[in-house]
């Protein structure tokens, strides 16, 4: 007899578009948590799936580590092929993930804007280190940065 607990996120879905630290964090804490967590990884146009697949030394571990316990999907998001395959598997979910420069998915017609008008219920996760708003908006950091820059690295 299986007593075990349901983690709190058993039956949520989440597709991801993240790279580097802090959205595979939001997605590796979901995935702990027992959410479904799919990372959608670039391919084609000179890429071979997320840039931290490829790195070495004391930087070998940082893809096992952030993206734990998710499944992974490689599509060309740039061909009629990928798109379609991607917006079939986001219909089938529940949170959208993503923290890609400015503008990136809007080009890609995967915006919360676009995808709010056909999945009314989706919640849509836009991580980034200064917002899209503000003095520093829309600049990319990285997440140390971003907290040295806040002041919450003094804390």
């Amino acid at each position: 007899m299986n007593t075990a607990k349901p983690l709190p996120y058993e039956g949520i879905r989440v597709v991801e578009f993240t790279h580097m630290v802090m959205g595979p964090t939001c997605g590796m804490v979901l995935a702990d948590l027992g959410a479904e967590v799919i990372k959608v990884e670039p391919i084609g146009h000179g890429h071979e799936g997320d840039n931290t697949r490829k790195l070495l030394g004391s930087g070998a571990g940082f893809y096992p580590l952030f993206n734990r316990n998710k499944k992974s999907l490689a599509l060309d998001l740039k061909t009629p092929e990928g798109k379609e395959a991607v917006l079939r598997l986001i219909a089938t979910a529940d949170i959208v993930s993503e923290n890609f420069k400015p503008g990136t998915m809007k080009k890609l017609g995967l915006d919360y804007g676009t995808l709010s008008q056909r999945l009314p219920s989706l919640v849509y996760c836009h991580v980034k280190g200064y917002g899209d708003h503000g003095l520093l908006g829309g600049l990319p950091t990285y997440d140390d940065i971003g907290q040295a820059a806040s002041g919450l690295a003094h804390l």
